[in-house]
């Protein structure tokens, strides 16, 4: 059983937390927080469910900037006052844990994170292997469930790819029930979709809290199945040095592999088109 750390406990680090907690794979669950009275607070909350929920994890909420220190993952997600650790600001807190010699890896929960995600990369020399964003991954939950509402499919197994907003639906290697989405479904209707896909973003902090505690369990624990999840490029899409959506696969404490989804040429196209231009850290 493992130690997770989570930065903030604001909307987004209380949701994991909870989530983490209920599906009972951690030990411990810290909730680091300058506001720890707040902290306290909703790490007793959670503990309290427990016998209701059927868990037993430990929570406990400190202002200790290292107490981070030796867990085996770092999700950074919200303060109660200041909202999602991003920018300077986050990049300094990063730093100061890199500097107390953590090995773990940054699970970077919140929608607005990507620059400190890819500066985290570009000016810390953190890995690439141990950095991924978990807010896009809860947008490919909500677009499962409108194309359920849209198209009635349940179950469909699709690959979402790109930056945010500006992501890319992978229709053309899209299955539901055993066959191609695209031989069921007219293109203006998936086009239809691919162009709300917008409206989605951001994800509130539940449709984020889910994915991320099975990503994080997966990068302890390891896992069979494939995560989506924003990742630094390592030459996939012709881009280095900045993050994209991909499913990847973990454990270890990283990332084992980045698979690149089968995509049509213009889908493709719509990839390096949004990646092309970017500079590592640029949030433009």
């Amino acid at each position: 059983m493992s130690t997770v750390a989570i930065l903030g406990a604001g909307p987004i680090g209380a949701a994991v937390a909870h989530k983490l907690a209920e599906r009972g794979r951690c030990r411990e669950i810290r909730l680091v927080d300058a506001n720890a009275s707040v902290a306290s607070g909703k790490a007793l909350d959670i503990q309290q469910s427990g016998p209701i929920g059927g868990f037993d994890t430990r929570l406990i909420a400190t202002d200790s900037p290292l107490a981070p220190a030796g867990a085996e993952a770092i999700v950074v997600a919200d303060d109660v006052g200041a909202g999602e650790w991003q920018g300077e600001t986050g990049l300094a807190r990063l730093r100061q844990l890199v500097r107390a010699g953590t090995t773990a890896p940054f699970v970077f929960a919140g929608p607005n994170q990507l620059w400190l995600l890819e500066a985290a990369h570009a000016e810390l020399r953190i890995p690439a292997d141990r950095l991924l964003g978990t807010a896009a991954s809860g947008l490919v939950g909500a677009l499962r469930a409108v194309v359920g509402v849209e198209l009635g499919f349940n179950n469909i197994d699709l690959a979402v790819t790109g930056r945010p907003p500006a992501f890319v639906i992978g229709w053309s290697s899209a299955t539901v029930e055993g066959s191609l989405v695209t031989d069921r479904v007219p293109a203006h209707r998936l086009a239809a979709i691919s162009q709300s896909i917008g409206r989605l973003w951001p994800p509130a902090a539940q449709a984020i809290s889910a994915p991320t505690a099975q990503i994080v369990e997966g990068l302890i624990n390891g896992s069979r199945k494939l995560h989506q999840a924003m990742t630094i490029l390592d030459g996939e899409f012709g881009a280095r040095g900045v993050a994209a959506m991909l499913p990847l696969r973990l454990g270890h404490g990283r990332i084992l592999q980045r698979v690149v989804p089968s995509l049509s040429a213009q889908e493709r196209t719509h990839v390096i088109n949004e990646l092309g231009p970017r500079r590592v850290g640029s949030s433009t």
